[in-house]
């Protein structure tokens, strides 16, 4: 198709909606420019051309043909997409974010101001952007799993040792895939038939985490994703993706947004397995009492 007559993304959503369109499609140097603009939207809305392809590690021309081949008519068109999307309470952060300097970052303190208000940002967009509707999916699922297995390492291994905690902490048997070894294979040859794979994974995506992700779907296991956007090599082979885009300080990444997530995930999880407890037991001790439970209507009284 002739670049100039493809229709250009009227926005940031519809921007990702065709990537994810493309994805396989693209050659790997604009590949390459998709996941780093994806993964950096704030940069790619305040920095120039020239400082963008030095970050993406891609010449500057490539940049303006990716443009092009989305149907802008040039790099400034399609920054207008990205700056939209950075309207409202996350403007000042990426006003700061242009200006700061590399001396900025030379004192501890300025260094934690600089992660206190990346945090806070990235909680404001996760806030916004969360698909709560694969948050209830993904808790359903971890609730009719005998064990879920977590695949989290490098710079996602906290993530992934907290999660585990927390969901053996709400009685949910869990254990991490640590690849202890190199027997990650054999781990997931372990897993049972009611298992589930929990696979968190962000930029630039643990080898070991996607194969461990692989490997389960090939087997047949349900699978779920926490990463940062659907070019994730982890998103296609999920069942149920919740994408965390989080703010990064140099090669820092903030990780307070995935943590709030998984800890919405565990916390829903165990009201859901604690209420269903709950009404197993009163069945139990009255099952006269729990049928009228279950008769009721949506303003609190029994029907019949």
């Amino acid at each position: 198709m002739d670049e100039t007559n493809r229709a250009a993304p009227r926005d940031f959503e519809d921007l990702r909606r065709a990537l994810v369109d493309r994805s396989g499609t693209l050659s790997k140097r604009l590949a390459q420019v998709a996941q780093f603009f994806l993964n950096h939207p704030e940069e790619v809305a305040v920095s120039t051309l020239v400082r963008l392809a030095q970050l993406a590690n891609v010449p500057p021309a490539t940049i303006t043909r990716f443009a092009k081949e989305l149907g802008f008519q040039g790099f400034a068109e399609l920054q207008l997409v990205f700056r939209e999307r950075l309207l409202g309470p996350r403007l000042p952060y990426a006003d700061r974010l242009s200006g700061m300097a590399d001396g900025d970052l030379d004192r501890p303190g300025n260094v934690f101001g600089s992660f206190v208000e990346a945090a806070v940002q990235s909680l404001l967009r996760i806030e916004e952007a969360l698909d709560r509707t694969q948050l209830d999916a993904c808790v359903e699922v971890l609730a009719t799993s005998e064990v879920v297995h977590v695949a989290a390492a490098r710079g996602a291994f906290g993530l992934g040792a907290y999660t585990v905690y927390g969901l053996g902490s709400i009685g949910r048997r869990a254990q991490l895939v640590d690849n202890l070894g190199s027997m990650r294979a054999m781990q997931v040859a372990a897993m049972g038939p009611g298992d589930t794979l929990l696979a968190m994974t962000f930029d630039d995506y643990t080898p070991e985490t996607v194969e461990v992700a692989r490997l389960a779907a090939q087997r047949g296991h349900r699978v779920l994703a926490i990463t940062d956007n659907a070019l994730s090599p982890v998103a296609g082979l999920a069942t149920h993706v919740l994408y965390v885009n989080e703010a990064r300080l140099g090669h820092f990444r903030s990780q307070v947004p995935a943590m709030v997530v998984a800890q919405a995930m565990i916390v829903g999880l165990g009201r859901r397995l604690s209420l269903g407890e709950n009404f197993q037991s009163m069945k139990n001790e009255n099952p006269v009492a729990s049928t009228r439970v279950l008769a009721k209507d949506g303003g609190g009284r029994t029907a019949g």
